[in-house]
């Protein structure tokens, strides 16, 4: 008996039973545009570039990862693309001027921030319908849902305030006021913090989500950069709630926060007005939309530091990462 062959066989079959590592996939919203642009995380590069509606903002994964929500802004509607045809199936009742929304966590319910008409539209994916539509501050944008799904919230920019929705019966439940203009709303993986991020004030608010008082504001002063340009967007929060990535807008940071300490640990310099953020499956790896430089920086989480910079369309905006087939 050939015993080097019969060696060689069995590694072959073994080889041949592991499953190969999933690509992962990112989209890029691009307000300007109108399109998305796919990256290959693999290779960093962009791939192929799928137009949609009128200026794309906010996306969001459906809970099986098999579509992408859009927030075609000035098409009224939240857009549906197939990743299997990279192909829009079809429209989701929005409201008018769509700008960011969240997913329930059972997958069948998005929650919209109309910024224009100062409402939150409730939308059932299944049906395609409208649930609810309730009445919020003016110029409402950021958006989150508990991750017990019994809270949504909502930020309204002029009244500087985070709204609490009970997501049972539609009805607000609670105000917190803020620092001015909040654009973005990120719930801890515990659910016990709320962080709502202040444009123009120019901090994050670290709310207790019992309380619903706020327990910290975070200022950042990324070195050389003028006050007046640290304007905290995105927000994103690894899986083990140990750290906190924030995008701070025109001071081209994203500044390292942790959660524990409530400290800033960190600046890394990124693109021009960096704006929303996405982690990759892992989450070893940070992708960082900068709007006034096309291009989306992808951050390396364990070493801290920026590894490539993609160029994609103009105005890129939301950011999104799936496994692909």
């Amino acid at each position: 008996m050939n015993y080097s062959k019969s060696i060689l066989a069995v590694i072959f079959s073994a080889l041949l039973a592991t499953p190969a590592f999933a690509k992962e996939l990112a989209y890029v919203a691009n307000e300007k545009d109108d399109t998305v642009s796919v990256i290959d995380m693999d290779s960093m590069e962009v791939i192929d570039t799928i137009e949609v509606g009128d200026r794309p903002r906010g996306i969001e994964l459906s809970k099986d990862g098999t579509k992408l929500y859009i927030c075609a802004s000035e098409s009224d509607t939240v857009q549906i693309l197939d990743l299997a045809t990279n192909s829009i199936i079809g429209d989701l009742p929005s409201g008018e001027d769509p700008e960011l929304f969240a997913l329930h966590p059972d997958g069948n319910r998005l929650y919209i921030a109309n910024e224009d008409d100062a409402l939150m539209t409730v939308v059932d994916i299944p049906s395609s319908s409208v649930v609810a539509q309730v009445e919020v501050g003016v110029e409402p944008e950021g958006v989150a849902v508990s991750p017990d799904g019994k809270i949504a919230i909502i930020t309204s920019e002029t009244s500087n305030m985070a709204h609490w929705i009970d997501t049972e019966s539609n009805q607000m439940v609670h105000n917190t006021l803020v620092d001015a203009r909040p654009r973005y709303a990120e719930f801890t993986p515990s659910g016990e913090q709320l962080w709502v991020s202040a444009e123009i004030g120019g901090t994050v608010a670290v709310i207790d989500t019992d309380t619903k008082e706020i327990i910290k504001k975070i200022g950042f002063a990324p070195k050389g950069v003028h006050k007046d340009k640290v304007q905290p967007v995105g927000v994103k929060i690894t899986a083990d709630g140990k750290t906190a990535f924030v995008a701070l807008g025109p001071a081209n940071h994203v500044a390292v926060v942790n959660t524990d300490t409530l400290e800033v640990e960190d600046y890394l310099l990124v693109g021009r007005r960096v704006w929303q953020m996405a982690f990759n499956g892992e989450q070893d790896r940070l992708l960082a939309t900068n709007g006034v430089s096309g291009d989306v920086s992808i951050i390396d989480v364990p070493n801290r530091k920026v590894v490539k910079t993609v160029k994609v369309g103009r105005y890129p905006w939301g950011v999104a990462v799936r496994q692909a087939d």
